[in-house]
């Protein structure tokens, strides 16, 4: 005869937790794997690495206009944006100093790759300025926009500048290559 137990009784036994516990870790892992699909999916759906890394600057863009039209009462919003905003940034900075830099470096654009990485680190910089201020405090809109001005420079460079002269030295194998690899890194990343 078969025994049956209750939610409650199998819980309370070590077995019961272990069991739960492994279930629950396993749809976790699931969860977050789809997320990250998704996240990169977007990326990787572009197509080549340069038009993936467009479409992100895209997306950043978007998220500063979203601050921007905020009011300085709407503090929550501004906080959960910046947090869309370090996410976003994060991800991308990761794909570019780990693939694309160094595809740079090799293909002798060294100064230039060294040149975007500091540029990074001003991206931190603000990043973490603008989450030590009160996203009430009106100079953190006034950083929010000097922040952008920045970004847009740095994409500007990267996209018009940059981007064509390594696409171009990559030839199609390398391009396809970094493109691999880069997605690869932006999953790890999201």
């Amino acid at each position: 005869m078969a025994t049956s137990f209750s939610p409650d009784q199998l819980l309370k036994s070590p077995a019961g937790l272990l069991g739960a516990a492994a279930a629950g870790f396993a749809v976790g892992i699931a969860a977050n794997f789809g997320r990250k699909a998704i996240v990169q999916g977007l990326t990787a759906a572009q197509g080549d690495w340069d038009e993936g890394l467009k479409t992100e600057h895209r997306m950043t863009l978007k998220i500063f206009d979203a601050i921007e039209k905020t009011e300085a009462r709407q503090k929550k919003k501004r906080a959960a944006l910046l947090v869309q905003l370090q996410h976003a940034l994060a991800k991308h900075a990761f794909e570019e100093e780990n693939v694309v830099y160094p595809a740079m470096r090799d293909h002798g654009q060294v100064e230039e790759a060294d040149r975007l990485v500091h540029d990074h680190g001003y991206v931190k910089q603000y990043l973490f300025d603008l989450s030590e201020m009160s996203p009430g405090n009106p100079d953190w809109i006034k950083k929010v926009g000097a922040f952008r001005s920045e970004i847009e420079e740095h994409i500007r460079v990267e996209e018009e500048e940059l981007f064509p002269k390594l696409r171009k030295a990559l030839g199609d194998e390398g391009n396809a290559h970094v493109t691999a690899v880069m997605n690869k890194a932006g999953f790890a990343a999201a």
